[in-house]
Formats: C-alpha cells, sequence, structure tokens
C-alpha cells in the first residue's frame, strides 16, 4: 500500500514514551538498546511535540532531528503526536 495510513491509535497519557503508546495502540516499534543509543526505534514525528534531550543521544544527530526523527524507547511526547514509522533516512 502506498501513501499513509493509520495503524494504531491510543490516548495521550504524560509520562510514557512513544514506544509505550505504541504497544498500547498494538503498533510494533522496534526496539534494542532502549536508552537511545542504537537509534532501532528512530521514527519520524509528522505533527506535535516530543522534546529532545540535551544533549542528543548518541541514536541521533542534527541533520536527522532537523527532518523529524525521534528516538521511541526515550521520547517522551507532551500531547497528541503523529508519527511515521519510517526513519527519516
Amino acid at each position: 500500500m502506498q501513501g499513509p495510513h493509520l495503524l494504531g491509535q491510543t490516548p495521550f497519557v504524560a509520562g510514557k514514551t512513544l514506544v509505550e503508546h505504541a504497544i498500547e495502540a498494538g503498533v510494533d516499534i522496534p526496539t534494542n538498546c532502549t536508552s537511545g543509543t542504537c537509534g532501532a526505534c528512530m521514527v519520524t514525528l509528522m505533527l506535535g511535540e516530543v522534546p529532545l534531550p540535551d544533549p542528543l543521544p548518541p541514536g541521533l544527530d542534527d541533520f536527522l532531528v532537523e527532518e523529524g526523527a525521534r528516538l521511541g524507547c526515550i521520547g517522551l511526547p507532551t500531547g497528541d503526536v503523529d508519527i511515521d514509522l519510517r526513519p527519516p533516512i
């Protein structure tokens, strides 16, 4: 199937990561380290806010962030978000 389509949806809960929200929605975001180091859980933020840690973890760099990359294992949304499971690379 071409183009975006909804894989799952769950209510926003403060303090839960993108991966935790995805699990509740029945959507699999691959993970490995769960600490922001490996980048296996990289997704693309399409809409909403997921603040970045400072400094950036090893799994992210400035280019990826500019393209909307966020790490699902450590990404804490501040409200409703739309993400693309494909990383921006």
